[in-house]
């Protein structure tokens, strides 16, 4: 566990990315609670995603507030996995809790599809990858946050986030 903080991220990227995984891996390493984002969406987006259908703009405008809203009222380290696709959803999140940083989990689409053929359980098709992947905004130079690539092993990724965020704190 480190010293400094509290610590509030955003896990971000594309489904099949790896969010949830090193989203808890890193919030073990930094001593915060972890939140899975999709467990904040409306029945109603879930819903539509289970039937295949890519959400837009005014579907994830609830969400994307509720996420920022639990970062504002979390007593202290927190870490939330979102997709937070687009620069308007990061600074939707950020406008309600200027202390949140990002980190970006990206790879290859190749590896995105085969994760997501390969896992079982969960409400997004791998048919809405293509989607995200042409909503998907990169971070810029303005937003607090790092990219790393999921070519990594999560044990890894969850590390170098957490040197990250001790480097930049």
């Amino acid at each position: 566990m480190t010293t400094s903080g509290p610590y509030h991220v955003v896990l971000m990227g594309v489904s099949g990315s790896g969010k949830s995984t090193v989203g808890e891996l890193l919030a073990e390493h930094i001593g915060a609670e972890f939140t899975d984002g999709d467990a904040l969406h409306p029945q109603a987006n879930v819903d539509k995603m289970e039937s295949g259908l890519p959400l837009n703009d005014g579907d994830r405008k609830p969400w994307l507030e509720k996420i920022g809203a639990t970062f504002a009222q979390a007593p202290g380290s927190l870490v939330i996995a979102c997709s937070a696709l687009k620069k308007s959803y990061r600074d939707l999140i950020r406008a309600a809790d200027s202390s949140v940083v990002f980190i970006h989990l990206q790879g290859s689409q190749k590896l995105l599809e085969d994760r997501m053929t390969s896992r079982s359980g969960h409400f997004m098709p791998p048919s809405l990858l293509e989607s995200q992947l042409e909503t998907l905004e990169p971070l810029d130079a303005t937003e607090p946050g790092v990219v790393l690539d999921i070519a990594a092993s999560p044990a890894e990724l969850a590390q170098s986030a957490k040197l990250w965020l001790e480097k930049t704190s």
